[in-house]
């Protein structure tokens, strides 16, 4: 038996993500019959909290900033105590949207077509033609997230609210339609599956992410074989690039009419809520989630 500290919660807009994660992650370690310390670093002592604990390993299931960027990677790097997800470095790159398309284009994977901005800038006038995506340069669960389309008159004035907490420079980037597909993949195993996500709004926002029914999951995807194929190397692909650890999520556009495929994203902290995308395809492919969250302990380690 080992004690496990699970890190969940936190500080960014994606709190009560991270809880859910946090709660669903640290029950399946107590299935799994490990002695769980449950850490919320909203206690500003939580860092002594953490050493007092003496945990064997630490499960991440932060979500959104310092969670995942690399901050409390750093901390943890520092107590040299073996944790889940990605490193610092790679928790840096994959958090930070315009950095992680630098390394991923490099690499010569399909991005967007975009540039970085300060948030005022882009409210001004429409930094691109329309239909364009403004997001923050930082951040998840498409929180500020904003899809311009033709016909709209100026940028959304959501950028020039005074209470905006996403971070002053954001992403403008060409809007690709077609599917919304995502694709799971596990160190040492690849990528698991592909996921079509069809949501029952508009588009594929923070409700229909985290809803109960905000969006179906068709598992597998219906597409074809070949395209499948593509989309699960092109995750492993970005994967690698960033340098991740563990398990981590590549979501993409699909347009078929165009055959036109972009990697939006790579999360490197999937998450493990109830209507959650990676252990939906761990199981799949024959794993419950109490086996992918066993998986994730045996493969924590310091340093990452």
């Amino acid at each position: 038996m080992a004690r496990v500290a699970v890190l969940l919660g936190g500080l960014s807009p994606e709190r009560p993500v991270s809880l859910s994660s946090g709660q669903g992650c640290a029950e399946a370690v107590r299935r799994l019959g490990h002695d769980v310390i449950e850490i919320d670093p909203q206690n500003p002592g939580w860092i002594a909290d953490l050493k007092d604990a003496r945990p064997d390993k630490v499960l991440n299931a932060l979500h959104g900033e310092w969670g995942e960027d690399g901050r409390v990677q750093g901390v943890l790097e520092y107590l040299q105590l073996p944790y889940t997800h990605s490193g610092v470095l790679a928790s840096a790159l994959a958090m930070d949207k315009n950095r992680a398309k630098a390394v991923l284009k490099q690499a010569g994977l399909p991005i967007a077509d975009g540039r970085l901005m300060d948030r005022r800038e882009a409210a001004r006038a429409h930094p691109m033609p329309v239909p364009y995506v403004v997001k923050p340069n930082t951040g998840g669960s498409s929180l500020g997230v904003f899809i311009v389309r033709e016909g709209a008159n100026r940028p959304p004035e959501q950028l020039l609210d005074p209470d905006w907490s996403y971070g002053e420079d954001v992403v403008v980037e060409e809007f690709v339609g077609g599917k919304e597909l995502t694709v799971a993949v596990m160190d040492g195993r690849g990528a698991l599956a592909v996921t079509e996500i069809i949501p029952a709004g508009e588009w594929y926002d923070f409700n229909a992410k985290y809803a109960a029914g905000g969006s179906r999951h068709e598992l597998p995807a219906q597409i074809p074989e070949d395209v499948a194929a593509r989309l699960m190397k092109l995750a492993e692909d970005a994967h690698a690039a960033l340098g991740c650890r563990g398990v981590t999520r590549t979501d993409f556009k699909y347009d078929a009419a165009r055959n036109k495929t972009i990697v939006i994203e790579v999360n490197t902290q999937p998450g493990m809520t109830p209507t959650s995308l990676a252990p939906e395809q761990a199981q799949h492919v024959g794993m419950t989630y109490d086996e992918l969250v066993g998986w994730m302990l045996e493969d924590a380690s310091w340093p990452r």
